[in-house]
Protein backbone atom coordinates (compact mmCIF):
# COMPACT_ATOMS: atom_id res chain seq x y z
CA UNK A 1 0.00 0.00 0.00
CA UNK A 2 2.84 2.23 1.03
CA UNK A 3 4.24 2.05 -2.50
CA UNK A 4 1.19 2.44 -4.26
CA UNK A 5 1.00 5.83 -2.24
CA UNK A 6 4.30 6.42 -3.15
CA UNK A 7 3.89 5.42 -6.85
CA UNK A 8 0.88 7.44 -6.97
CA UNK A 9 2.15 10.74 -5.66
CA UNK A 10 5.01 10.90 -8.31
CA UNK A 11 2.64 10.42 -11.02
CA UNK A 12 0.32 13.50 -9.46
CA UNK A 13 3.78 15.31 -9.20
CA UNK A 14 4.46 14.29 -12.72
CA UNK A 15 0.94 16.40 -13.47
CA UNK A 16 1.37 19.12 -11.46
CA UNK A 17 4.67 19.49 -13.83
CA UNK A 18 2.79 19.28 -16.68
CA UNK A 19 0.34 22.21 -15.65
CA UNK A 20 2.54 24.32 -14.35
CA UNK A 21 4.43 24.51 -18.03
CA UNK A 22 1.00 24.40 -19.60
CA UNK A 23 0.97 27.31 -18.13
CA UNK A 24 3.82 29.03 -18.88
CA UNK A 25 3.47 28.30 -22.70
CA UNK A 26 -0.23 29.51 -22.57
CA UNK A 27 0.86 32.53 -21.00
CA UNK A 28 3.56 33.44 -23.43
CA UNK A 29 1.62 32.15 -26.46
CA UNK A 30 -1.50 34.68 -25.58
CA UNK A 31 1.09 37.76 -25.21
CA UNK A 32 3.13 36.51 -27.93
CA UNK A 33 0.85 35.74 -30.93
CA UNK A 34 -0.18 38.56 -33.43
CA UNK A 35 -2.78 39.14 -36.07
CA UNK A 36 -6.36 39.35 -36.46
CA UNK A 37 -6.40 35.54 -36.93
CA UNK A 38 -4.91 35.14 -33.77
CA UNK A 39 -7.36 36.76 -31.25
CA UNK A 40 -9.44 34.16 -30.41
CA UNK A 41 -6.79 31.73 -29.59
CA UNK A 42 -4.93 34.09 -27.78
CA UNK A 43 -8.40 34.79 -25.55
CA UNK A 44 -9.44 31.20 -25.20
CA UNK A 45 -5.45 30.70 -24.46
CA UNK A 46 -5.58 33.08 -21.33
CA UNK A 47 -9.04 32.04 -20.22
CA UNK A 48 -6.73 28.16 -19.95
CA UNK A 49 -3.76 29.71 -18.08
CA UNK A 50 -6.72 30.28 -15.17
CA UNK A 51 -8.03 26.95 -15.28
CA UNK A 52 -4.68 25.27 -15.26
CA UNK A 53 -3.15 26.82 -12.75
CA UNK A 54 -6.55 25.76 -10.71
CA UNK A 55 -5.51 22.38 -11.94
CA UNK A 56 -2.01 22.40 -10.88
CA UNK A 57 -3.47 23.70 -7.13
CA UNK A 58 -5.84 21.13 -6.89
CA UNK A 59 -2.99 18.87 -7.21
CA UNK A 60 -0.66 20.46 -5.00
CA UNK A 61 -3.27 20.32 -2.39
CA UNK A 62 -3.41 16.32 -3.56
CA UNK A 63 0.07 15.75 -2.86
CA UNK A 64 0.66 17.56 0.41
CA UNK A 65 -2.78 15.85 1.66
CA UNK A 66 -0.81 12.28 0.61
CA UNK A 67 2.16 13.05 2.60
CA UNK A 68 4.11 14.48 -0.18
CA UNK A 69 6.14 17.34 -0.83
CA UNK A 70 5.00 19.26 -3.51
CA UNK A 71 8.30 20.37 -5.41
CA UNK A 72 9.44 23.79 -6.32
CA UNK A 73 11.07 25.09 -9.92
CA UNK A 74 14.55 23.60 -9.37
CA UNK A 75 13.13 19.89 -9.06
CA UNK A 76 11.24 20.46 -11.95
CA UNK A 77 12.27 19.40 -15.67
CA UNK A 78 10.15 21.32 -18.47
CA UNK A 79 9.35 19.41 -21.66
CA UNK A 80 6.53 20.97 -23.95
CA UNK A 81 9.04 21.43 -27.30
CA UNK A 82 6.06 22.08 -29.26
CA UNK A 83 4.69 24.26 -27.10
CA UNK A 84 7.31 27.28 -27.27
CA UNK A 85 6.22 30.40 -28.62
CA UNK A 86 7.21 29.87 -32.26
CA UNK A 87 9.45 32.48 -33.81
CA UNK A 88 6.95 33.58 -36.19
CA UNK A 89 4.10 35.40 -33.92
CA UNK A 90 1.76 34.96 -36.89
CA UNK A 91 2.14 31.30 -37.02
CA UNK A 92 -1.30 30.59 -35.18
CA UNK A 93 -1.64 26.67 -36.17
CA UNK A 94 1.81 26.01 -34.82
CA UNK A 95 0.71 26.65 -31.43
CA UNK A 96 -2.67 25.18 -31.86
CA UNK A 97 -0.33 21.76 -32.46
CA UNK A 98 1.06 22.53 -29.42
CA UNK A 99 -1.71 22.88 -27.15
CA UNK A 100 -3.21 19.51 -28.62
CA UNK A 101 -0.31 18.17 -27.87
CA UNK A 102 0.14 19.05 -24.50
CA UNK A 103 -3.51 18.60 -24.19
CA UNK A 104 -3.01 14.93 -25.47
CA UNK A 105 -0.15 14.21 -22.87
CA UNK A 106 -2.43 15.73 -19.89
CA UNK A 107 -5.03 13.25 -20.83
CA UNK A 108 -2.97 10.21 -20.99
CA UNK A 109 -1.20 11.43 -17.43
CA UNK A 110 -4.77 11.76 -15.86
CA UNK A 111 -5.56 8.08 -17.58
CA UNK A 112 -2.47 7.01 -15.78
CA UNK A 113 -3.27 8.09 -12.49
CA UNK A 114 -6.90 6.64 -12.43
CA UNK A 115 -5.59 3.39 -13.79
CA UNK A 116 -2.97 3.91 -10.94
CA UNK A 117 -5.63 4.46 -8.03
CA UNK A 118 -8.43 2.41 -8.60
CA UNK A 119 -9.27 -0.01 -5.77
CA UNK A 120 -6.27 1.77 -3.86
CA UNK A 121 -7.06 5.80 -3.58
CA UNK A 122 -10.84 6.83 -4.47
CA UNK A 123 -10.35 10.35 -3.38
CA UNK A 124 -7.38 10.65 -5.88
CA UNK A 125 -8.99 8.82 -8.60
CA UNK A 126 -12.46 11.21 -8.31
CA UNK A 127 -9.97 14.04 -8.97
CA UNK A 128 -8.09 12.66 -12.07
CA UNK A 129 -11.53 12.02 -13.74
CA UNK A 130 -12.58 15.34 -13.02
CA UNK A 131 -9.21 16.65 -14.68
CA UNK A 132 -9.47 14.35 -17.13
CA UNK A 133 -12.49 15.95 -18.28
CA UNK A 134 -11.52 19.22 -17.96
CA UNK A 135 -8.60 18.16 -20.00
CA UNK A 136 -10.53 16.59 -22.90
CA UNK A 137 -12.50 19.73 -23.36
CA UNK A 138 -9.78 22.14 -23.95
CA UNK A 139 -8.61 19.50 -26.01
CA UNK A 140 -11.50 19.46 -28.20
CA UNK A 141 -11.91 22.97 -28.34
CA UNK A 142 -8.69 23.70 -29.99
CA UNK A 143 -9.18 20.09 -32.21
CA UNK A 144 -12.30 22.63 -33.19
CA UNK A 145 -9.58 25.19 -33.86
CA UNK A 146 -7.25 23.86 -35.69
CA UNK A 147 -10.13 22.19 -38.37
CA UNK A 148 -11.11 25.50 -38.89
CA UNK A 149 -7.77 26.95 -39.67
CA UNK A 150 -6.37 24.23 -41.99
CA UNK A 151 -9.68 24.15 -44.49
Amino acid sequence: MADDKSAIIEELKTAYRMELETVMNYLANSVNLDGVRAEEIKSSLAADVTAELGHAQTLAGRIKTMGGQVPGSLELQWDQRQMQPPADTTDVVSVIRGVIEAENSAVSQYERIIKMSEGVDYVTQDLAIGLLGDEEEHRREFVGFLKEYCK
